[in-house]
């Protein structure tokens, strides 16, 4: 799988190519034959992100990006001093969690909710399933996900396993999905069952980014197939997932459960928190009895809601 790492000896016309590898202001970008080559920004120009195509010119053993083209989405997470960007022009979004470890249900409602910012469609995927007492209380826990019709995927990942691999290239195949997965959820099983030999082509391209002022690599890009149609990128993991770009008043709009039932509100500008009339409340699950809205998932929107009205504009 090795490639060529060097700029072809041409200047003039731009050149473009895909960004499938970032650490800092320095990627790699594969031209449509296949090469790779380092790239970095002109001067102060926004910086690229893994799954952007580019324009970029030739320059000696490197390259420079001159233009980042339109983006059809960006998924990113933001808190009170950084953005941390993942990648661009995404179809799916996979989030992998696993019955143990357990899993944060505040943690996947954070990367639902970027997700469905940008107009992704999320898959959850269920790791574990061999371990039956915790996947099924894991899987009772996301009910609520199944029941807001997210594609919830059961698996029970090995490093042979057949039958998870046809079932997530059922999913996957023709687009390009972002791997999401806290540590022990088995992301990097997942990735070398549907990408053989991805850990070597990491380490490839860790080590041309390495080389000099270059460090490593924190987000690569692989091809799942040879034709180049289906595309993984593999993420690092977080502690945290931060919504400071997301407004409070959306947030409503991007929880479906609730969404669901915020159009039935007296008063348009509604937290659906405490108001008269509100259409969301009475949908939350009580000990009374169940009802469509779970009461974690509530709880979970007050405290995003609370969390993002502090949050500073500007």
């Amino acid at each position: 799988m090795a490639k060529q790492r060097s700029a072809p000896n041409s200047t003039g016309a731009l050149q473009t190519g895909i960004v499938i590898a970032s650490h800092g202001r320095h990627c790699v970008v594969e031209t449509p034959d296949g090469q790779h080559v380092i790239c970095h920004p002109r001067g102060k120009k926004s910086q690229a992100v893994v799954g952007d195509r580019v324009r970029w010119q030739a320059s000696e053993d490197e390259g420079t990006i001159e233009k980042v083209d339109a983006r059809r989405n960006l998924f990113y997470r933001q808190d009170e001093i950084r953005t941390k960007s993942f990648a661009a022009n995404l179809d799916h979004v996979l989030i992998l969690v696993a019955a143990e470890p357990e899993f944060s249900e505040h943690q996947l409602t954070r990367a639902l909710i970027a997700a469905e910012a940008e107009r992704i469609a999320p898959i959850i995927a269920l790791n574990k399933s061999d371990l039956v007492a915790p996947f099924e209380r894991a899987w009772a826990k996301l009910a609520p996900y199944r029941r807001m019709h997210y594609g919830v995927l059961p698996l029970s990942l090995t490093a042979s396993g057949e039958v998870d691999r046809v079932a997530l290239l059922k999913l996957l195949t023709g687009k390009t999905t972002l791997v999401l997965g806290p540590s022990g959820a088995g992301k990097s099983t997942l990735i070398n069952l549907l990408v053989p030999g991805a850990l070597a082509l990491t380490g490839e391209i860790s080590k041309a980014l390495a080389s000099g002022k270059h460090t490593t690599t924190s987000t690569s890009w692989y091809w799942v197939d040879k034709a180049s149609q289906t595309a993984l990128i593999d993420s690092p993991g977080f502690q945290e997932f931060g919504l400071h770009h997301i407004e409070p008043m959306q947030l409503a709009g991007l929880m479906p459960d609730i969404a669901e039932h915020a159009s039935n509100c007296k008063f348009y500008n509604c937290t659906h928190l405490h108001e008269p009339g509100c259409g969301v409340i009475p949908q939350v699950e009580s000990a009374s009895g169940e009802r469509p809205i779970s009461a974690a998932r509530y709880k979970i929107y007050g405290e995003l809601f609370a969390e993002l009205s502090q949050t500073p504009r500007y």
